[in-house]
């Protein structure tokens, strides 16, 4: 059996890593086992994590394999459009122009800020007490 061309990128965003594989396929998106409207059940972040795939016009040539853990939904799905744009890249370097004016290709640094000492949360202080 010959082993058919498997285009990897990894993808991050928040604290979710997403290790993403393409294979020529009929465009079918499995992660983590399940599909990926069972997996994530907002449609929004759904169309969100496949606009890589619309937007250099392979949305029906590829079939998505993703292990994804950590975060929520919507890093994972960030993380997951990550990954498939930089494995877009592997497919096509032609691909790189209009991914990075989308701005698919750059890693989203916004992360959650640390907690502090003596606060509830990273910035939010218990209500002040005059007496």
């Amino acid at each position: 059996m010959a082993q058919q061309a498997a285009y990897i990128g990894t993808g991050r965003r928040k604290n979710s890593v997403a290790r993403v594989r393409l294979v020529p396929g009929n465009g079918k998106i499995v992660v983590n086992g399940k599909d990926v409207d069972e997996y994530i059940p907002f449609p929004n972040l759904v169309k969100d994590l496949k606009q890589p795939l619309t937007l250099t016009e392979t949305d029906g040539q590829y079939d998505v394999h993703v292990n994804v853990n950590g975060g929520g939904f919507s890093g994972q799905a960030g993380a997951i459009r990550h990954g498939i744009a930089r494995a877009l890249l592997d497919v096509d370097p032609d691909f790189r122009s209009p991914l990075k004016k989308a701005g698919f290709l750059t890693r989203d640094p916004r992360m959650k800020e640390r907690k502090k000492p003596g606060l509830k949360k990273a910035r939010k202080a218990s209500q002040f007490s005059k007496r």
